[in-house]
Parts: structure tokens; sequence; C-alpha cells
């Protein structure tokens, strides 16, 4: 089974966000991981190829820097990379890297194509629903449990109030949600390996429109101390919270 999974590199989830002068998130000197859903997407697919055979091929798009978080997929089992390059990568939108990833994809005859179904930093939620309409794949989001079936894949999706079970045919493009499989921890020799392991190398070509303009950038202002609502019975402490939430808080 030919498997291509898309990661991204973002800042470390534990990081502290500062916004620069330019209303950017700063980068500079932060610690930067693949992300967490495309971490998934790469274990679950070197469980396939463990189990079906085949090749994993890890496909990102971004600069220089983004070879850490490949050569993390590379550790972890896959076994080898496309890194599409462009230094502008981050000002690029969802729509936009779609069409840059669906333009390597299309030559790289992919039975599954797995990907994060949302990204840790921008949480778009878009690039893998965008690149299956642009190539006609089947697409099965926010997948908790892939396995091999007669026909092709099944796939368990989460969806409102419990889980939709489906069978594909190849291709299928697969967005990987918490839970699709535990990351595995690669050990020193598998780091050392993966620096031997291929990365190819090509210039990103992006010619789509951006379907979103960024007009500004905030911090979440800083959690205001709690309240507690008293009163001489329980429906009066009720009543009192119910009208501080239509007065005050303008929720009602």
């Amino acid at each position: 089974m030919n498997i291509v999974v898309c990661v991204k590199q973002v800042m470390d989830t534990e990081a502290l966000i500062e916004l620069g002068d330019d209303g950017n998130v700063l980068t500079e000197g932060r610690t930067q991981i693949i992300d967490p859903y495309g971490e998934f997407a790469v274990e679950k697919a070197v469980q396939l190829k463990e189990q079906l055979g085949g090749e994993v091929t890890v496909l990102c798009y971004g600069d220089d820097g983004c070879t850490s978080a490949i050569r993390h997929a590379l550790a972890m089992g896959a076994d080898k990379a496309v890194l599409v390059e462009d230094d502008s990568w981050r000002a690029v939108d969802a729509a936009q890297c779609a069409e840059v990833l669906a333009a390597s994809l299309k030559d790289m005859g992919a039975d599954v194509i797995m990907g994060g179904w949302t990204s840790g930093d921008t949480a778009s939620a878009q690039v893998m629903g965008r690149i299956s309409a642009i190539l006609g794949i089947p697409f099965a989001n926010m997948v908790t449990s892939l396995e091999a079936a007669d026909s092709g894949v099944k796939a368990s999706c989460e969806v409102d109030d419990g889980f939709e079970v489906c069978e594909y045919q190849l291709p299928v493009i697969i967005g990987a949600q918490q839970g699709l499989a535990e990351p595995r921890y690669p050990s020193v020799r598998d780091v050392m390996q993966a620096r031997r392991k291929p990365i190819e190398r090509k210039a990103a070509e992006v010619s789509a429109q951006a379907a979103l303009e960024v007009v500004g950038r905030e911090l979440k202002g800083a959690r205001s101390g709690g309240r507690i609502v008293e009163g001489e019975t329980v429906a009066d402490a009720v009543a009192e919270t119910a009208r501080l939430l239509r007065s005050e808080a303008k929720v009602l």
C-alpha cells in the first residue's frame, strides 16, 4: 500500500504565544514540532505499512526549517519525504496550501492520503477537504479508527453524538482525529537512521488566489476571577444567577 502523509510544522503547543509589531505570531527562537494531528496520521500510516507492506512518504509544504518535523516523521518509520519549499508558506491560506499539496500528490500514485483533520496553529480544518475536492478523491474526516478492508479501508469517523463507520475503495483521503493512533517515541537508533532517509526538495508553485484575508490578530485577555452568587435559598441563588447572566453577561 502506497501511503502519503501530509504533515505541517507548528509551534510547540506548550509555547507562550506572542505577537510582533506587525501582528504576526513570533516564531524566532520558539520550539517547532510536527503538528499533533499529523503525527497521529504518520503513526497510523506506519502501522498499516507494517501490517500490509508498502511505503510511507511524508509530504510537507514549508521552508528549510520544517525539516525537523519531517525528520521526526521519518524517525517514526516513514520511508522518505518530499518538501515543497516556499519561504512565504506561513502567509499562505488553506486554499493555496491545498493547491500546492494537491499538485504534488497528483504524481505520487498514493492509495491512501492522510493528514490531520485540522492543525494545532491556524485550526482552519480545510486543507484535507480541499485536497479531496481538487483531486476528486473521497474524503473520510475526523477518523478515529482505520483498518484494511476487502474493498480498501474501513474508517470510523467522529460525528455529532457518535461515530459513523464507512468503507472506502482506494484511493481515499483520511483526516486524522485524536485517538486514531498513539504516536510512538522514536529511539536514538531511529533518529540516526532518519538522517539517512531521502528528502526530495522542489519549489512550490502557488497560483490560486487567497480565499482568506487576515485583517488582524489579538491575544486572549487575562481570565477574570470567578464570582460566587449567594442567596437565602437555592431558588434565590438560581434567580440571581439568571438575572446576572441577562443583565451583566448579556448571554441570555
